[in-house]
């Protein structure tokens, strides 16, 4: 079933932007990732990591927060993040 972005949130940190969504991605586990792991059992995260750009996802209970590498611009990103979240199983 698709999540749907409810809002983007600003966080202290100018590389990583919460994701808040209609429902919860992590109800009885937050997890966190970064490139590189292996997130073979994870399509949620393995999809969001093969986003040109994102670098690390904690992935928790009604949101995401999505690290950037500092070149990548919120502007590109944020309709990638959308569309994955809107394509998810």
């Amino acid at each position: 079933m698709p999540y749907r972005v409810t809002k983007f949130l600003s966080t202290p940190n100018p590389n990583a932007l919460k994701c808040e969504l209609d429902r919860s991605p992590a109800p009885d586990r937050p997890r966190a990732y970064s490139q590189g792991d292996q997130v073979q059992d994870d399509p949620l995260a393995s999809s969001l990591l093969a986003i040109p750009g994102v670098a690390h996802l904690l992935i928790h209970d009604g949101w995401i927060t999505v690290g950037k590498v500092t070149d990548a611009s919120w502007s590109g990103l944020k309709p990638r993040i959308t569309r994955v979240l809107g394509d998810a199983p």
